[in-house]
Protein backbone atom coordinates (compact mmCIF):
# COMPACT_ATOMS: atom_id res chain seq x y z
CA UNK A 1 0.00 0.00 0.00
CA UNK A 2 1.46 3.48 -1.29
CA UNK A 3 -0.38 6.65 0.86
CA UNK A 4 -0.42 9.86 0.58
CA UNK A 5 -3.39 12.40 1.83
CA UNK A 6 -5.67 14.30 0.08
CA UNK A 7 -7.27 17.22 2.11
CA UNK A 8 -10.80 17.25 1.30
CA UNK A 9 -11.18 20.96 0.12
CA UNK A 10 -8.26 20.29 -2.22
CA UNK A 11 -10.61 17.19 -3.89
CA UNK A 12 -13.00 20.00 -5.87
CA UNK A 13 -9.43 21.11 -7.23
CA UNK A 14 -8.38 18.14 -8.00
CA UNK A 15 -11.12 17.34 -10.42
CA UNK A 16 -11.36 20.88 -12.07
CA UNK A 17 -7.87 20.34 -13.01
CA UNK A 18 -9.09 16.64 -14.98
CA UNK A 19 -11.79 18.25 -16.12
CA UNK A 20 -10.65 19.42 -18.86
CA UNK A 21 -8.51 16.57 -19.88
CA UNK A 22 -10.65 13.61 -18.75
CA UNK A 23 -14.62 12.77 -18.77
CA UNK A 24 -15.03 12.81 -15.34
CA UNK A 25 -17.64 9.96 -13.70
CA UNK A 26 -18.63 9.80 -10.01
CA UNK A 27 -21.87 9.39 -8.23
CA UNK A 28 -24.66 12.16 -8.00
CA UNK A 29 -27.92 12.83 -6.46
CA UNK A 30 -30.52 11.74 -9.36
CA UNK A 31 -34.13 11.44 -8.30
CA UNK A 32 -33.90 10.69 -4.91
CA UNK A 33 -31.28 7.99 -5.64
CA UNK A 34 -27.90 8.07 -6.78
CA UNK A 35 -26.35 7.47 -10.19
CA UNK A 36 -23.35 7.60 -11.52
CA UNK A 37 -23.05 10.25 -14.41
CA UNK A 38 -20.68 12.56 -15.77
CA UNK A 39 -19.55 15.60 -13.08
CA UNK A 40 -20.27 19.09 -14.46
CA UNK A 41 -19.81 20.75 -11.12
CA UNK A 42 -17.18 18.94 -8.97
CA UNK A 43 -19.78 19.58 -5.96
CA UNK A 44 -22.18 17.67 -7.45
CA UNK A 45 -20.17 14.48 -6.26
CA UNK A 46 -20.79 12.90 -3.23
CA UNK A 47 -18.70 10.07 -2.29
CA UNK A 48 -20.68 9.21 0.60
CA UNK A 49 -23.38 7.33 -0.99
CA UNK A 50 -24.89 4.36 -0.27
CA UNK A 51 -25.46 3.16 -3.64
CA UNK A 52 -26.53 2.94 -7.16
CA UNK A 53 -29.47 1.48 -9.38
CA UNK A 54 -26.85 0.41 -12.09
CA UNK A 55 -23.20 0.16 -11.64
CA UNK A 56 -20.34 2.11 -12.98
CA UNK A 57 -20.22 -0.71 -15.64
CA UNK A 58 -22.12 1.07 -17.84
CA UNK A 59 -18.87 2.90 -18.62
CA UNK A 60 -16.87 0.00 -19.82
CA UNK A 61 -20.09 -2.05 -21.23
CA UNK A 62 -22.79 0.33 -22.54
CA UNK A 63 -26.15 -0.53 -22.48
CA UNK A 64 -26.50 -0.60 -26.36
CA UNK A 65 -23.32 0.63 -28.55
CA UNK A 66 -22.56 0.85 -32.20
CA UNK A 67 -20.00 -1.99 -33.42
CA UNK A 68 -19.28 -0.54 -36.51
CA UNK A 69 -21.39 1.06 -39.70
CA UNK A 70 -21.81 -0.23 -42.99
CA UNK A 71 -22.59 0.95 -46.14
CA UNK A 72 -24.02 -1.53 -49.43
CA UNK A 73 -23.38 1.27 -52.04
CA UNK A 74 -19.27 0.65 -51.94
CA UNK A 75 -19.24 -2.41 -49.81
CA UNK A 76 -17.18 -0.88 -46.84
CA UNK A 77 -18.11 -0.68 -42.93
CA UNK A 78 -16.24 2.04 -41.12
CA UNK A 79 -15.64 1.16 -36.97
CA UNK A 80 -16.51 4.21 -34.53
CA UNK A 81 -13.87 6.70 -33.38
CA UNK A 82 -12.89 6.18 -29.23
CA UNK A 83 -13.85 9.02 -27.10
CA UNK A 84 -11.88 11.93 -27.72
CA UNK A 85 -10.97 12.31 -23.69
CA UNK A 86 -10.39 9.37 -21.39
CA UNK A 87 -12.52 8.65 -18.90
CA UNK A 88 -11.88 8.81 -14.49
CA UNK A 89 -14.74 7.42 -12.42
CA UNK A 90 -14.45 8.23 -9.34
CA UNK A 91 -16.39 6.76 -6.31
CA UNK A 92 -16.54 3.11 -6.85
CA UNK A 93 -17.56 0.74 -3.99
CA UNK A 94 -15.14 -2.47 -3.53
CA UNK A 95 -18.16 -4.62 -4.62
CA UNK A 96 -17.94 -2.80 -8.00
CA UNK A 97 -14.02 -2.57 -7.87
CA UNK A 98 -14.38 -6.67 -7.55
CA UNK A 99 -16.93 -6.52 -10.29
CA UNK A 100 -15.09 -4.72 -12.94
CA UNK A 101 -12.48 -7.19 -12.10
CA UNK A 102 -14.08 -10.22 -13.31
CA UNK A 103 -15.77 -8.44 -16.80
CA UNK A 104 -12.01 -7.35 -17.26
CA UNK A 105 -11.22 -11.38 -16.97
CA UNK A 106 -14.24 -12.17 -19.03
CA UNK A 107 -13.52 -9.48 -22.39
CA UNK A 108 -9.73 -10.23 -22.17
CA UNK A 109 -10.12 -13.93 -22.46
CA UNK A 110 -10.57 -16.88 -25.06
CA UNK A 111 -11.68 -13.93 -27.53
CA UNK A 112 -10.62 -10.70 -26.43
CA UNK A 113 -13.03 -7.71 -27.06
CA UNK A 114 -11.51 -4.64 -28.33
CA UNK A 115 -14.21 -2.49 -27.76
CA UNK A 116 -14.43 -3.08 -23.96
CA UNK A 117 -10.95 -3.20 -23.70
CA UNK A 118 -10.90 -0.22 -26.05
CA UNK A 119 -13.29 1.26 -23.25
CA UNK A 120 -11.45 0.07 -19.80
CA UNK A 121 -7.77 1.11 -21.10
CA UNK A 122 -8.81 4.66 -21.13
CA UNK A 123 -10.75 4.16 -18.13
CA UNK A 124 -8.83 4.83 -15.00
CA UNK A 125 -10.54 4.16 -11.73
CA UNK A 126 -10.62 5.85 -8.35
CA UNK A 127 -12.63 3.93 -5.48
CA UNK A 128 -13.81 4.37 -1.89
CA UNK A 129 -13.62 2.70 0.98
CA UNK A 130 -17.39 1.80 2.26
CA UNK A 131 -17.82 2.36 5.64
CA UNK A 132 -21.01 1.41 6.67
CA UNK A 133 -23.54 -0.94 5.29
CA UNK A 134 -25.38 0.75 1.81
CA UNK A 135 -28.86 -0.64 3.29
CA UNK A 136 -30.08 -4.30 4.46
CA UNK A 137 -30.07 -5.12 1.24
CA UNK A 138 -25.82 -5.33 1.08
CA UNK A 139 -23.90 -8.33 1.91
CA UNK A 140 -20.83 -7.98 0.62
CA UNK A 141 -18.70 -9.15 3.68
CA UNK A 142 -20.00 -12.22 3.25
CA UNK A 143 -19.21 -12.38 -0.67
CA UNK A 144 -15.43 -11.14 0.37
CA UNK A 145 -15.86 -8.47 -1.49
CA UNK A 146 -16.15 -5.71 1.73
CA UNK A 147 -12.05 -4.64 1.19
CA UNK A 148 -10.53 -4.69 -2.37
CA UNK A 149 -6.55 -4.71 -2.49
CA UNK A 150 -6.38 -4.23 -6.17
CA UNK A 151 -8.67 -3.16 -9.37
CA UNK A 152 -8.33 0.60 -8.75
CA UNK A 153 -5.34 3.05 -10.03
CA UNK A 154 -6.38 5.02 -6.61
CA UNK A 155 -8.42 4.18 -3.47
CA UNK A 156 -9.81 6.83 -0.95
CA UNK A 157 -10.24 5.91 2.55
CA UNK A 158 -12.19 9.04 4.50
CA UNK A 159 -10.47 10.16 7.35
CA UNK A 160 -13.23 12.93 8.42
CA UNK A 161 -11.41 16.18 6.79
CA UNK A 162 -9.12 14.56 4.64
CA UNK A 163 -8.95 10.84 1.94
CA UNK A 164 -6.42 8.84 2.55
CA UNK A 165 -5.21 7.74 -0.99
CA UNK A 166 -3.73 3.84 -1.67
CA UNK A 167 -1.99 4.30 -5.16
CA UNK A 168 -2.55 1.32 -6.99
CA UNK A 169 -1.15 1.90 -10.19
CA UNK A 170 1.49 3.73 -11.68
CA UNK A 171 -1.31 5.74 -13.89
CA UNK A 172 -2.70 6.66 -10.71
CA UNK A 173 0.48 7.94 -9.08
CA UNK A 174 1.10 10.06 -12.14
CA UNK A 175 -2.60 11.37 -11.96
CA UNK A 176 -1.85 12.21 -8.45
CA UNK A 177 1.16 13.64 -9.63
CA UNK A 178 -0.20 16.01 -12.23
CA UNK A 179 -3.73 16.85 -10.79
CA UNK A 180 -3.51 17.01 -7.24
CA UNK A 181 -1.83 18.16 -4.00
CA UNK A 182 -1.23 15.47 -1.83
CA UNK A 183 0.78 15.37 1.49
CA UNK A 184 3.02 12.34 2.43
CA UNK A 185 0.91 10.40 5.13
CA UNK A 186 2.08 11.47 9.15
CA UNK A 187 2.38 8.74 11.67
CA UNK A 188 -1.21 10.52 13.40
CA UNK A 189 -2.87 9.69 9.81
CA UNK A 190 -1.85 6.07 9.96
CA UNK A 191 -3.09 5.59 13.24
CA UNK A 192 -6.30 7.56 12.24
CA UNK A 193 -6.45 5.10 9.10
CA UNK A 194 -6.01 1.91 10.98
CA UNK A 195 -8.94 2.72 13.17
CA UNK A 196 -11.41 3.95 10.56
CA UNK A 197 -10.33 0.65 9.23
CA UNK A 198 -10.58 -1.28 12.61
CA UNK A 199 -14.24 0.38 13.65
CA UNK A 200 -15.98 -0.51 10.33
CA UNK A 201 -16.18 -4.69 10.72
CA UNK A 202 -18.27 -4.76 13.28
CA UNK A 203 -20.60 -2.46 11.51
CA UNK A 204 -21.17 -4.99 8.43
CA UNK A 205 -23.06 -8.14 9.21
CA UNK A 206 -22.34 -11.25 7.69
CA UNK A 207 -25.86 -11.91 6.21
CA UNK A 208 -25.10 -15.68 4.45
CA UNK A 209 -25.73 -18.56 7.35
CA UNK A 210 -22.59 -20.29 5.99
CA UNK A 211 -18.98 -19.56 4.35
CA UNK A 212 -18.93 -18.83 0.72
CA UNK A 213 -16.23 -20.84 -0.14
CA UNK A 214 -19.08 -24.00 -0.03
CA UNK A 215 -21.26 -22.14 -2.37
CA UNK A 216 -20.36 -23.75 -5.46
CA UNK A 217 -20.99 -27.22 -3.86
CA UNK A 218 -24.33 -25.99 -2.11
CA UNK A 219 -25.47 -24.90 -5.52
CA UNK A 220 -24.26 -28.69 -7.22
CA UNK A 221 -26.25 -30.20 -4.71
CA UNK A 222 -29.45 -27.85 -4.58
CA UNK A 223 -29.47 -28.36 -8.56
CA UNK A 224 -32.92 -30.42 -8.10
CA UNK A 225 -34.66 -28.27 -5.32
CA UNK A 226 -38.25 -27.34 -4.84
CA UNK A 227 -36.84 -24.22 -4.28
CA UNK A 228 -36.53 -23.45 -7.95
CA UNK A 229 -40.21 -23.48 -9.00
CA UNK A 230 -41.03 -21.50 -6.18
CA UNK A 231 -38.70 -19.13 -7.33
CA UNK A 232 -40.24 -19.51 -11.15
CA UNK A 233 -43.91 -19.04 -9.64
CA UNK A 234 -43.04 -15.69 -7.78
CA UNK A 235 -40.80 -14.38 -10.99
CA UNK A 236 -41.99 -12.08 -13.16
CA UNK A 237 -39.38 -12.23 -15.76
CA UNK A 238 -39.25 -8.89 -16.14
CA UNK A 239 -34.62 -9.13 -16.10
CA UNK A 240 -34.76 -6.33 -13.39
CA UNK A 241 -32.38 -7.78 -11.92
CA UNK A 242 -29.95 -8.96 -14.38
CA UNK A 243 -30.31 -5.50 -16.08
CA UNK A 244 -28.60 -3.79 -12.90
CA UNK A 245 -26.30 -6.37 -11.92
CA UNK A 246 -22.63 -5.28 -11.66
CA UNK A 247 -21.41 -8.75 -13.28
CA UNK A 248 -23.95 -9.71 -15.92
CA UNK A 249 -22.07 -9.42 -18.96
CA UNK A 250 -24.60 -11.24 -21.71
CA UNK A 251 -25.11 -9.55 -24.83
CA UNK A 252 -27.27 -9.61 -28.20
CA UNK A 253 -26.11 -8.20 -31.60
CA UNK A 254 -28.19 -6.92 -34.11
CA UNK A 255 -27.91 -5.36 -37.79
CA UNK A 256 -30.13 -2.26 -37.81
CA UNK A 257 -30.91 -1.17 -41.55
CA UNK A 258 -31.87 2.42 -42.58
CA UNK A 259 -35.04 3.06 -45.00
CA UNK A 260 -32.82 3.33 -48.01
CA UNK A 261 -31.57 -0.78 -47.39
CA UNK A 262 -28.03 0.93 -48.25
CA UNK A 263 -26.68 1.90 -44.72
CA UNK A 264 -26.85 0.00 -41.39
CA UNK A 265 -24.72 -0.45 -38.59
CA UNK A 266 -24.47 -3.84 -36.38
CA UNK A 267 -24.93 -2.67 -32.78
CA UNK A 268 -24.50 -4.15 -28.91
CA UNK A 269 -27.32 -4.01 -26.39
CA UNK A 270 -27.49 -5.79 -22.94
CA UNK A 271 -29.64 -9.18 -23.09
CA UNK A 272 -30.99 -11.17 -19.87
CA UNK A 273 -30.77 -14.98 -19.51
CA UNK A 274 -34.38 -14.26 -17.50
CA UNK A 275 -36.19 -13.65 -20.50
CA UNK A 276 -37.79 -16.02 -22.52
CA UNK A 277 -36.54 -15.83 -26.09
CA UNK A 278 -32.71 -15.76 -24.48
CA UNK A 279 -32.22 -19.50 -24.69
CA UNK A 280 -34.70 -19.76 -27.75
CA UNK A 281 -32.64 -21.34 -30.56
CA UNK A 282 -33.04 -22.41 -34.15
CA UNK A 283 -36.41 -24.89 -35.02
CA UNK A 284 -38.12 -22.25 -31.79
CA UNK A 285 -37.10 -24.89 -29.06
CA UNK A 286 -35.89 -23.48 -25.94
CA UNK A 287 -33.46 -25.10 -23.54
CA UNK A 288 -34.94 -22.59 -20.73
CA UNK A 289 -38.50 -22.23 -20.96
CA UNK A 290 -39.88 -21.91 -17.78
CA UNK A 291 -38.74 -19.09 -15.36
CA UNK A 292 -38.04 -21.80 -12.88
CA UNK A 293 -34.91 -22.92 -15.13
CA UNK A 294 -33.82 -19.34 -15.81
CA UNK A 295 -33.89 -18.60 -11.83
CA UNK A 296 -31.65 -21.68 -11.15
CA UNK A 297 -29.29 -20.98 -14.54
CA UNK A 298 -28.76 -17.13 -13.29
CA UNK A 299 -27.94 -18.46 -9.15
CA UNK A 300 -26.18 -21.06 -10.40
CA UNK A 301 -23.99 -18.58 -12.53
CA UNK A 302 -23.38 -16.67 -9.77
CA UNK A 303 -22.05 -18.89 -7.40
CA UNK A 304 -20.63 -21.71 -9.67
CA UNK A 305 -20.36 -21.04 -13.28
CA UNK A 306 -18.71 -17.84 -13.70
CA UNK A 307 -16.04 -19.35 -10.96
CA UNK A 308 -15.19 -22.00 -12.56
CA UNK A 309 -14.90 -20.22 -15.85
CA UNK A 310 -13.08 -16.92 -14.76
CA UNK A 311 -11.69 -17.63 -11.06
CA UNK A 312 -14.31 -14.88 -10.03
CA UNK A 313 -17.26 -15.29 -7.91
CA UNK A 314 -20.02 -13.82 -9.78
CA UNK A 315 -21.91 -12.54 -7.56
CA UNK A 316 -20.32 -9.15 -5.26
CA UNK A 317 -22.89 -8.78 -2.56
CA UNK A 318 -23.52 -5.61 -3.84
CA UNK A 319 -27.56 -6.05 -2.78
CA UNK A 320 -28.87 -4.60 -6.39
CA UNK A 321 -30.99 -7.27 -7.56
CA UNK A 322 -33.05 -7.73 -4.66
CA UNK A 323 -33.38 -3.75 -4.45
CA UNK A 324 -35.07 -4.24 -8.11
CA UNK A 325 -36.87 -6.80 -7.62
CA UNK A 326 -40.68 -6.59 -6.98
CA UNK A 327 -41.10 -10.15 -5.27
CA UNK A 328 -38.60 -9.94 -3.00
CA UNK A 329 -35.58 -12.58 -5.00
CA UNK A 330 -32.78 -12.14 -3.20
CA UNK A 331 -29.42 -14.07 -3.34
CA UNK A 332 -29.81 -14.03 0.51
CA UNK A 333 -32.53 -15.64 0.79
CA UNK A 334 -32.26 -18.24 -2.42
CA UNK A 335 -28.42 -19.11 -1.07
CA UNK A 336 -29.40 -19.09 2.62
CA UNK A 337 -32.77 -21.19 1.87
CA UNK A 338 -30.75 -24.23 -0.10
CA UNK A 339 -28.35 -24.04 2.93
CA UNK A 340 -31.40 -24.54 5.68
CA UNK A 341 -32.51 -27.37 2.79
CA UNK A 342 -29.31 -29.43 2.41
CA UNK A 343 -29.03 -28.81 6.36
CA UNK A 344 -32.31 -30.34 6.49
CA UNK A 345 -31.01 -33.80 4.33
CA UNK A 346 -33.54 -32.63 1.83
CA UNK A 347 -33.25 -30.92 -1.90
CA UNK A 348 -36.22 -32.47 -3.15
Amino acid sequence: MSLTILQKPELSDFIHRLMPHYRVVGPVESNGGYAFDEIADPNALRLDYPTTILPPKKYLLPPRETLFKFDKTNGGYIEPAPQDRPTVIFGVHTCDLHAIQLLDAVFSTGFPDPHYLGRRNRTLIVGIECLRPCDEHSFCKSMGTLTAEEGYDLHLIDLGDAYAVDIGTSDGHDLLGLYASTTPAKPGEMQRLNAVISEKWPKFPYRLEFDVSDLPSLLSLSAKSSLWAELGERCLACAACTNVCPTCFCFDVKDEIELDLRHGERVRIWDSCQLDEFATVAGGHNFRKSRALRQRHRFMRKGKYILEAHKHLGCVGCGRCARACLVNITPVGVFNELYRQQEAGSTL
